[in-house]
């Protein structure tokens, strides 16, 4: 793997006004993205997860705002460095956007324009970032089209989102992503609303774009089995924090924080015939409230003590491993692995 970042955030908080009250979204995370790697962030709905990323582009809504840290962009050549968290002008980041770093939604339909043909909108993209005429633009956008896996390009071209499925569609604004030629692909929960053929379809389509135009993909995602084959490095957050951050190998084979024990413990993968599926105990904390400790400890049946008075930092486990739990503390009780992550070790999972 390239070790050269494209993008270094460092303790970033993120805080929304919503009825008279602050929401703490984005608890001091710091973050670093390598240039050719797809790193994967997971967690349940509400961790943060699209927040954190939206702020790379200056998506974040009116009521949201940076409060604290920095977000700095390196660019293609890696030397010219921008500091994304002091950008406040539209006409500044609509050089980002796009050009720079992109974005997939996970709903394809709301993506895409119902009144335009397919060709017209990823044309657009075309002719605002690459400069060029509009017969090249043409035939780049049919390119494009071969290169997402649509069959007969030529035709399609003409043909409006309605007729096309939605895995079609998904190829479609994934096309319009890379039609901009970014450096950084962001791809928010990109086989959500598709069923798990089409998904592995999708997410092997993103690993041959990723080498084709040597991106840097950010996966947000809440499953981690979806990642388990696409990933170099895995991000786990809770509750607006990274709480554990590896290789793919590492997070799969050898988690260290509970909270990825859980994630881990809830796929399908891991049920037993004629047993109910393994779920996490309890909610996550309210972000409106200041949150001490562990904000994991109380759905944390291996919760020590300290875990619901001071808020662990990180522990190294490697130089590419790190988590943020009390467990990892020398000083700290053993703990037995849950029976999940033993069936990963033996191959019983992936």
């Amino acid at each position: 793997m390239d070790r050269e970042k494209i993008l270094e955030v460092k303790d970033l908080d993120i805080c929304f006004d919503l009825r008279g009250k602050v929401l703490h979204a984005v608890r001091g995370i710091s973050l670093d993205l390598y240039k050719g790697e797809v790193l994967a962030i997971v967690g349940e709905s509400g961790s943060g997860k699209s927040v954190f990323t939206k702020s790379f582009m200056g998506l974040l809504e009116k009521n949201g705002r940076v409060t604290g840290g920095s977000v700095f962009y390196y660019g293609a050549d890696g030397e010219r460095e921008l500091e994304l968290t002091a950008m406040n002008r539209e006409r500044d980041w609509r050089k980002i956007r796009g050009h720079e770093i992109a974005m997939i939604m996970q709903d394809p339909m709301t993506s895409l324009n119902p009144l335009r043909t397919i060709g017209s909108q990823i044309m657009e993209a075309v002719l605002l970032h690459q400069k060029v005429g509009r017969m090249e633009a043409i035939k780049r956008t049919v390119k494009y089209l071969e290169d997402v896996g649509i069959q007969e390009p030529e035709k399609r071209f003409e043909q409006y989102p309605h007729e096309f499925s939605g895995g079609m569609r998904q190829r479609v604004v994934i096309a319009i992503a890379i039609a901009c030629n970014p450096q950084i692909l962001i791809c928010d929960e990109p086989t959500t609303a598709l069923d798990v053929t089409i998904q592995a379809q999708i997410l092997e389509l993103l690993k041959e774009l990723r080498h084709k135009y040597r991106l840097s993909v950010i996966l947000i995602t809440h499953d981690l089995g979806v990642v388990a084959n696409i990933a170099d490095r895995v991000a786990v957050m809770y509750a607006g924090d990274v709480v554990e951050i590896g290789t793919s190998e590492e997070i799969f084979y050898d988690p260290k924080h509970p909270y990825t024990w859980a994630l881990l413990s809830s796929l399908p993968q891991a049920g037993h015939k004629g047993h109910e599926l393994f779920s996490i105990p309890g909610t996550p904390p309210s972000l409106f409230t200041t949150i001490k400790g562990d904000a994991f400890a109380p759905r944390n049946p291996r919760a020590l003590n300290i875990d619901f008075v001071k808020r662990p930092p990180y522990f190294e486990v490697s130089p590419t491993h790190k988590a943020k739990t009390w467990l990892l503390d020398p000083r700290a009780p053993k703990v037995s692995l849950p029976p999940v992550v033993g069936k990963i070790r033996k191959g019983g999972l992936f």
